[in-house]
């Protein structure tokens, strides 16, 4: 199974194919239930793995190690990473590249901020020269077999931006991410601009970029959506509500009902990831029944 061109034939499908952010194993659980996509989301990982907002402080064998884990629990999912800047030298770049097609990553996204780096959808970014971003990235796309590339700018100057979307586009990268586009106007800019190639849109909940649809970005000629964070903060409102509920129930725990999640519905969750439960295309084995 070639997972880098499963994801590509995604991509050149018509409408928008959505990619799921995913911080750890247990929200790929639940997304795995909804959609055919995950995103290894950065943000999500450093909060996740760390307790840290992500600002750089992501250590790559930790990424790589998530990821491998991720690839044998769901063998039929499209993983997309997000590798910031390639964790600064362009070396290193390549050698996590290698790591994560070597275990079955779909593709990377790989940005041109420089450090201390930002998510893309604060203030605060700088990004690198561009010719200094284009050699790194030249490196990454040479160093790869299959492996999806996508070509990320933060620039955040509208001439910058257009000047750097159309040279990422002139590149070998597969899709184009300009992170943190802020109007339909400027993703229709940018489509123009990038003629082609493939195009890719981030939306993550309070950030700088409109609320889509996959039918509306789909009319904007977007191929690929990722959402970042919907499973994080989502997890974030829940757990805070279960234990303010809890504390005001003086540790009673709520009644159990049909609706609610117990111990066999997470096992039942938890059990589909088991390897043995996969046939060899990465589907879930059919039960023998007599």
């Amino acid at each position: 199974m070639n997972h880098p061109d499963r994801l590509r034939a995604a991509i050149a499908e018509n409408g928008t194919t959505p990619l799921i952010g995913v911080f750890d194993m247990f929200s790929a659980s639940a997304a795995a239930q909804h959609y055919d996509g995950m995103f290894v989301s950065g943000f999500g990982f450093a909060a996740s793995h760390y307790g840290l907002p992500d600002i750089g402080f992501i250590a790559w064998p930790d990424l790589v190690s998530f990821v491998q884990r991720l690839r044998l629990a769901f063998p039929a999912q499209h993983l997309l990473v997000d590798i910031d800047d390639g964790y600064v030298d362009p070396e290193t770049a390549c050698h996590v590249v290698q790591h994560l097609e070597a275990i079955g990553a779909s593709g990377v996204i790989l940005e041109d901020q420089k450090r201390p780096r930002r998510c893309g959808h604060v203030e605060g970014k700088q990004v690198l020269p561009l010719e200094e971003y284009l050699d790194k990235l030249t490196m990454v796309l040479e160093s790869r077999r299959d492996l999806v590339v996508v070509a990320r700018t933060d620039a955040t100057e509208e001439a910058e931006i257009l000047r750097r979307a159309k040279a990422l586009a002139a590149t070998d990268a597969d899709v184009i991410l300009v992170d943190g586009v802020r109007s339909v106007d400027w993703i229709r800019k940018v489509r123009e601009v990038i003629g082609d190639k493939p195009l890719l849109f981030n939306q993550i909940a309070g950030g700088k970029s409109p609320r889509l649809s996959l039918p509306e970005l789909g009319a904007l000629g977007v191929d690929v959506a990722i959402y970042s964070t919907p499973c994080l903060f989502a997890a974030q409102t829940a757990m805070d509500d279960a234990l303010t509920g809890l504390k005001a129930a003086d540790g009673r725990l709520p009644e159990f009902t049909a609706d609610s999640v117990g111990v066999a519905e997470c096992l039942a969750l938890l059990e589909k990831n088991i390897s043995r439960h996969h046939d060899h295309n990465g589907a879930p084995k059919v039960p023998v029944t007599s």
